[in-house]
């Protein structure tokens, strides 16, 4: 996999701190503004990429790359991923994957129509821990009720109230705390229990955006909600609870960074399956083996999971009355 990155944001500094762990990755490119060029510079220096480019039709043009991955802010998925793909490039784009399910499904279209492969970049469906999670399920009994909280005091949070609004919370940048964390915790009880029976979407909107909100998903036996915020904090963690015992994950739902399995009649255990110290190095592991054997079967795996979750969204959004792009 011969990698170009677009952008230079926060995403793209994480990431390149494990992109050299990960095997068949080589970092050929890397995107951004004329803003960005001294950054990007340096990023290039450091992580030993190949080529800096400020104009896109030239990164996507450059016959060494035959990857491209959106890191992007969240309005600018959508029109990046369509370029690289129009491009005859494999895309990874960051999460979340659009800011509508349209869209989405007109990327895959577009993908399938030039035989390259699209997938979303959201790491807890390829943590050892998630698939620990999901093998003890069943040990649970009846799934009563789950409960994810992802709730961090966001840094922008205090400009935004003096005025200065930041990506985090433009709604026409597709920003807020359902987009931005809750949507770990629908990727991680979608991925669990797949599509709900009814979704709500309860927010703290303040000048168009949520800042924070209680997300509700009916699976008919079973009740979840995912708390998101940004305006406020809380020890983050969720819980799964059934007839037979409950397991309590440790941390937010992007890391996953263990967990603890208490059974009903028995001893609790603490669960820790991890891989790597870094959330985003099987994800790519995994991309990097899918783009190397062309696995289609994969890619349309992920991609009916990424529409699910887009529903989920486009619902939540349509019930707080948010306009996001």
């Amino acid at each position: 996999m011969n990698l170009a990155i677009l952008g230079a944001g926060m995403i793209v500094h994480d990431f390149l701190t494990v992109a050299g762990d990960v095997p068949q990755l080589e970092l050929s490119a890397i995107f951004g503004t004329e803003n960005d060029l001294e950054k990007m510079n340096h990023l290039k220096q450091q992580y030993k990429i190949q080529t800096v480019y400020t104009e896109l039709g030239a990164c996507l043009a450059d016959p060494s790359v035959d990857t491209v991955y959106v890191a992007l802010p969240n309005h600018l998925h959508y029109s990046f991923a369509k370029e690289a793909i129009l491009a005859g490039k494999h895309v990874i784009c960051e999460k979340p994957f659009t800011l509508q399910t349209r869209e989405l499904v007109e990327l895959a279209e577009l993908a399938a129509a030039h035989k390259v492969l699209l997938i979303e970049a959201i790491t807890n469906q390829y943590l050892a821990n998630y698939q620990g999670i999901k093998a003890q399920l069943e040990t649970l009994g009846e799934l009563k009720v789950i409960e994810c909280n992802y709730s961090q005091y966001s840094s922008r949070y205090d400009l935004f109230k003096e005025g200065t609004v930041l990506p985090a919370f433009n709604p026409k940048m597709g920003g807020g705390a359902l987009m931005d964390i809750n949507i770990y915790n629908i990727h991680f009880v979608v991925g669990l229990l797949g599509k709900p029976k009814s979704v709500r979407y309860f927010a703290n909107v303040e000048q168009g955006i949520d800042t924070s909100g209680m997300l509700f998903l009916d699976y008919e036996q079973t009740k979840v909600v995912c708390i998101g915020a940004k305006d406020s904090t809380a020890t983050i963690r969720s819980t799964i609870q059934g007839t037979k015992g409950s397991i309590i994950v440790n941390g937010p739902t992007n890391m996953l960074a263990s967990y603890d399995v208490e059974p009903v009649h028995g001893a609790k255990s603490h669960q820790d399956r991890s891989v790597h110290g870094h959330r985003m190095f099987e994800e790519f592991v995994r991309f990097a083996q899918a783009i190397h054997e062309n696995d289609q079967a994969f890619v349309k795996e992920r991609l009916a999971h990424s529409k699910l979750v887009m529903e989920v969204v486009e619902k939540a959004l349509a019930d707080a009355q948010i306009v996001l792009g």
